[in-house]
């Protein structure tokens, strides 16, 4: 009987402490694990000023802020503030993030480099005003690797005096393999994130690194996948700003710089707009992933909370909603690390995957990442194209690995194979193009159906089927190789072909039947047919793979 009584008083107990328990709690007891989670980070990240407005005060600054965080207590959302050092210093922000329950909240540390925190490491301002964007001043590439080490410190002891720990994440657009490693081997830090690959914006291009999720960086190259967990830094770095999967990369193709389509809520074609908004989420919900799915919201206080406003109204009920549904995973940046780490030591394969436009458009893409090389099919008028394959290498040093960087912007590379940019103009798109050769005329394959498929752990399959019946392509894309096979009742003679825009800046340096070799900033490396033919064609394009046994096999995973 008394035992009985025992479980009777547990089960209330337990019954009552869930009653009591903040929507938000109630939710993620709820929430069951997922095979393939779908994980959401709000970030905001703080800057104390905004020299290039003298409309956008610190307290217009600080009044962003404070209205981002009571839209997330109103739909009980969690998330992570980075802040930059001079709004780490003011008593505002430090009251302001102190009130918020560390249950859900995780505040941590965003490493752009302001006036104060050179100053307080000793050194002298070299900035035009006392936060400067330019790469050189406000970013630790522009500091010696000594340098940095100082300017970290004295940013992580100023935020453990005034929230009693070390932070767990530091973020920025980008943080230098150095400072990466010694924030890693002296403070712990679990995550960091970076900015979307992007040409040119604001001076900072980062382009063909893991596109989407997160990777381990490697130890001379924080932009740069690790192959071996030897060489890595154990820090996943997530891609920040939920990139438009089918339009970012051509925005702005054949001017000086991207424009910026992405889940940022001031940007009216993207994060800004209800249609937008909803097309993405959809896609990252029901898209195939392989591992996981992850997207960053939230936004600078820089933009304001006037132009911000309309983005977060439209995305955090949405958030919010899908969260309920056990659809998404809402985390903080710390929380995501430390699942990262928990469950991959070595980063793995991921793809995203959007099978259906925009209202009014027609266009399909797929994207591959893994810690080898990534790449992209784009579907459009009916023909499916790879728009790009890079490949990764934890050798190439960055620029910025032992010097500092002395130009007011910032580079970062991978190693082009496929570059739909960078070999494109407006008028003409470069791409490895399916097509075939059918009563003595080259034509482009064209076919509407795709579906996907992931047939083992850490493979995408693509199926095309083509028109005409003329068949179906199975494209696999695992970790090291990219594996194309024809299913079809007639003999084809099908190939791939690159073309490129004349007077193209080309890597390649050596083409033969068996393997293209590359040089690139640099690096030399190779891409190898294991199965099919590589030949330089009379039509002027770049090369050619033909297949062997309706089959050809690329192996991206050669030194």
């Amino acid at each position: 009987m008394k035992s009985m009584q025992n479980s009777f008083y547990f089960f209330f107990l337990v019954t009552l402490l869930f009653s009591c328990a903040t929507p938000k709690e109630k939710e993620a007891q709820a929430e069951p694990e997922t095979e393939k989670p779908k994980i959401v980070n709000i970030i905001n990240f703080i800057r104390l000023l905004e020299p290039r407005s003298e409309e956008i005060t610190e307290d217009v600054l600080y009044q962003t802020v404070v209205q981002q965080v009571e839209m997330m207590k109103e739909y009980h959302l969690g998330g992570t503030f980075l802040l930059q050092y001079d709004a780490l210093m003011d008593s505002r922000y430090q009251e302001l993030l102190k009130s918020l329950p560390d249950s859900s909240f995780e505040i941590g540390g965003w490493f752009e480099i302001p006036q104060p925190l050179v100053e307080n490491a000793g050194m002298k301002w070299r900035g035009r005003y006392p936060w400067d964007w330019h790469a050189d001043v406000g970013f630790a590439t522009g500091y010696t690797p000594e340098e940095r080490e100082k300017l970290v410190d004295v940013y992580m002891e100023d935020f453990k005096m005034i929230f009693g720990y070390y932070p767990k994440s530091m973020g920025c657009w980008f943080i230098d393999a150095h400072s990466l490693e010694y924030m890693y081997e002296k403070y712990g830090i679990v995550a960091s994130c970076n900015c979307k690959d992007q040409v040119g914006t604001d001076g900072y291009t980062m382009w063909g690194g893991y596109w989407n999720q997160a990777y381990y960086p490697s130890r001379k190259n924080a932009y740069m996948p690790a192959q071996n967990s030897e060489n890595q830094i154990p820090v996943p770095i997530f891609r920040m700003l939920g990139s438009d999967p089918v339009y970012q990369y051509d925005d702005g193709l054949g001017n000086e710089r991207q424009g910026v389509v992405s889940l940022e809520p001031v940007y009216k074609k993207g994060g800004g707009d209800s249609t937008w908004v909803n097309w993405y989420f959809k896609h990252f919900v029901e898209g195939e992933s392989l591992e996981y799915a992850y997207v960053q919201a939230g936004q600078e206080n820089s933009f304001t909370w006037e132009r911000i406003q309309k983005g977060f109204e439209i995305q955090l009920p949405l958030i919010a909603r899908l969260r309920h549904e056990n659809k998404v995973k809402v985390e903080t940046l710390a929380e995501s690390g430390e699942w990262f780490r928990k469950n991959y030591q070595t980063t793995p394969a991921t793809s995203v995957s959007v099978l259906e436009d925009l209202p009014g458009k027609n266009k399909k893409t797929l994207w591959f990442n893994s810690r080898f090389y990534r790449s992209n099919l784009l579907w459009q008028n009916g023909e499916l194209f790879f728009r790009d394959i890079q490949l990764f290498d934890e050798n190439m040093e960055s620029l910025y690995l032992n010097k500092k960087g002395t130009s007011n912007q910032c580079l970062y590379f991978a190693l082009p194979f496929v570059d739909g940019y960078f070999w494109s103009n407006s008028e003409q798109r470069a791409g490895l193009r399916f097509k075939a050769l059918i009563d003595g005329k080259e034509i482009f394959l064209k076919g509407k159906q795709i579906s996907t498929s992931e047939p083992e752990k850490g493979t995408l399959q693509v199926f095309w089927t083509l028109n005409d019946e003329l068949g179906t392509f199975s494209v696999e894309m695992n970790e090291k190789n990219l594996e194309i096979y024809l299913d079809s009742k007639q003999e084809i003679n099908w190939f791939l072909d690159l073309n490129v825009v004349e007077n193209a800046d080309l890597p390649f340096i050596e083409i033969t039947p068996q393997e293209i070799t590359s040089e690139f900033k640099g690096m030399k490396y190779a891409v190898t047919a294991s199965k099919g033919e590589i030949s330089i064609p009379q039509n002027g394009n770049v090369f050619r793979i033909t297949p062997q046994e309706n089959t050809l096999i690329l192996n991206f995973s050669k030194k």
